[in-house]
């Protein structure tokens, strides 16, 4: 008896189809439910480090933004959505409101910014500082295993609140957190 017959069949009982149909639906498992290397983009065995992260938040509409200023005190919890991926919470540090500036040609032709003297009670500019554990990496340091970079876009999710703010600073430091 020979291994192959005339139709293509193993010792005329199994296809040469069959089993190539097989090792595929096999091989698409494989890469499905087996995870390669390492997708969070965390380093494997990094040490976890604090970081200060500023983000400045430009044209807030909001109608009590003494409310807001409470809410978002030094010492508070903040959420964090980084390209759609949640991060953990962070802790505030410091919220500064922002004065808004016009530039005021002067007679001489110089510019001057000065503060703007309309009453724009619902808009809000402010700078938040906050804390949060993360990892250095090759990459840039990440928090929640998604990358902070200045000019990250962040959405701030919380009870009352969801809006975006752009990352202007990112201050790692040196030492590791235990």
């Amino acid at each position: 008896m020979s291994i192959l017959d005339r139709q293509g069949r193993l010792f005329g009982k199994i296809s040469i189809l069959d089993i190539a149909a097989v090792l595929v639906i096999l091989a698409a498992g494989f890469g499905i439910f087996v995870p390669i290397g390492n997708s969070s983009g965390q380093s494997i065995g990094g040490k976890t480090q604090v970081a200060e992260v500023d983000v400045v938040i430009r044209g807030l509409n909001v109608l009590k933004p003494d409310k807001l200023q409470q809410d978002f005190k030094p010492g508070n919890k903040l959420s964090f959505v980084i390209r759609n991926q949640p991060t953990a919470p962070v802790e505030i540090k410091s919220l500064k409101l922002l004065d808004r500036l016009l530039a005021i040609s002067q007679p001489d032709g110089s510019l001057k910014a000065l503060k703007d003297p309309r009453p724009d009670l619902f808009s809000v500019d402010m700078l938040i500082t906050v804390e949060g554990k993360g990892q250095a990496t090759e990459g840039g340091f990440t928090l929640g295993g998604t990358k902070v970079k200045i000019g990250s876009s962040v959405e701030i999710d919380q009870k009352n609140y969801n809006f975006n703010a752009s990352v202007i600073d990112v201050r790692v430091s040196e030492e590791a957190v235990k």
